[in-house]
């Protein structure tokens, strides 16, 4: 790995295939690691992504994982960093978006660096610093009810500024609409104010294309995936298919689903309406002590081999919190994530090659029980989802197609649509 181009941190495992998806987009080569490696990998590749499980955890936690995917990344060369955060933001009031960029800007010597989530793609977009999903604010959106990180304030100066000792800024739309030029000349002027980090305003493609050159000389980005699918060109890079290519699909089909978002209970709704073979999971039953792992491949068993089956866990926001109060939160959580890892794990061990994920703790419990340390990252099922390939100890070494989609994104019709986009 010779000319590493761009050296990328994420902070979940869906965020990682996300910013990987835009970036193979626009023409850069991507190959997404689990963790940091041990050693220098054997691919020639434009841009790694170091995908790390590190959202929810404790803030010293956080930046001491992403200091060691940095220092990795500094040895393979690369040219510019890009710490990756969700196009929710989410975070907590002590981090971990704040926390990080300020221990990567320390690391890197970095005086200055923007943080925008937005993805237009998937109606993410920050006006005035003001963080939309849709048509509404970020705090009226559901995320306020998310149960690990709610996000009750859509004002992203406001939020970021809570978690940084750095003052925190605004490059607004009307800079943004004025090109590269006048983004640059924003950036100088914040910095001979004080100000360090500056939230970054944009309602639509053309907005992160603007900004992209304004960028090519920071050494550390902090961002959703959007403004991914400037920084090829940067570089010279243009968009192209063979970036994408992966080898063909055969075997099984299955769906497992931990996300308790909006978008994800339409997509098991819709799975569920259309008759397919469907089966939940009930983390009360799991508590009790039920090998309810063992039950749900009892269950697929038979089915498999009739079309794709879907396992969830996903509830709706009440119900979730009502397990939350008899079980306790984090408790609550990990017991999910450790059955529907064993489950995804017993799937790909009785011949299912092709296997979509949904939710990012989910995907990251999976696929670690799967023994799955890198993907080659192929062409997008729908914006900020693509199909990977990658080689599993569950699989026998033998090849698995992976997508593991971010609770917020994809169709009501997802699960259905990610098959039909692979054959």
């Amino acid at each position: 790995m010779a000319n590493l181009l761009l050296g990328c941190i994420a902070d979940d495992f869906t965020g990682a295939t996300d910013l990987a998806n835009n970036l193979v987009r626009a023409g850069m080569r991507a190959v997404q690691t689990i963790g940091v490696p041990s050693a220098p990998l054997d691919a020639d590749v434009d841009a790694v992504v170091v995908a790390l499980k590190s959202r929810t955890i404790a803030p010293e936690g956080a930046i001491a994982q992403s200091l060691e995917a940095l220092r990795w990344l500094q040895a393979q060369g690369a040219r510019q960093i890009y710490f990756k955060y969700c196009s929710t933001f989410d975070s907590t009031p002590r981090g971990n978006i704040g926390p990080v960029t300020e221990a990567l800007m320390d690391a890197l010597g970095c005086d200055f660096t923007i943080a925008t989530p937005a993805f237009p793609d998937n109606k993410r977009t920050v006006f005035k610093g003001y963080l939309f999903a849709g048509d509404v604010l970020l705090s009226e959106s559901g995320m306020q009810n998310h149960p690990l990180t709610p996000m009750t304030d859509a004002n992203l100066v406001r939020v970021l500024q809570a978690q940084c000792t750095r003052r925190v800024g605004l490059i607004d739309h009307t800079v943004v609409a004025r090109g590269a030029a006048s983004v640059a000349e924003r950036i100088a002027q914040l910095q001979s104010d004080g100000v360090s980090i500056a939230i970054v305003d944009a309602v639509s493609n053309d907005d992160l294309v603007r900004m992209g050159p304004a960028l090519a000389s920071l050494p550390l980005l902090t961002a959703g995936s959007g403004v991914a699918i400037a920084l090829p060109a940067n570089f010279g890079l243009a968009p192209s298919a063979a970036a994408s290519a992966l080898p063909p699909a055969g075997g099984l089909r299955a769906v497992i689903s931990g996300s308790c978002s909006l978008a994800t209970n339409r997509q098991v709704l819709d799975f569920v309406r259309r008759g397919d073979a469907a089966l939940a999971v009930d983390p009360l039953r799991i508590a009790a002590g039920v090998d309810v792992a063992a039950e749900a491949l009892t269950w697929a068993a038979p089915l498999l081999d009739h079309g794709p089956v879907l396992i969830y866990s996903t509830a709706e926001a009440h119900a979730v919190k009502s397990v939350q109060g008899r079980l306790g939160a984090p408790e609550a959580g990990a017991m999910v994530e450790r059955t529907i890892a064993a489950i995804a794990r017993g799937l790909v061990e009785r011949g299912v090659r092709q296997l979509v994920i949904a939710g990012g703790e989910t995907s990251g419990a999976c696929v670690q029980a799967l023994g799955i340390d890198q993907l080659q990252i192929g062409a997008q099922i729908d914006p900020g989802v693509p199909w990977c390939h990658a080689h599993c100890a569950a699989a026998s070494g033998k090849g698995l197609h992976i997508s593991l989609k971010s609770g917020n994104f994809g169709g009501d019709s997802f699960f259905t649509h990610a098959f039909a986009v692979l054959d």
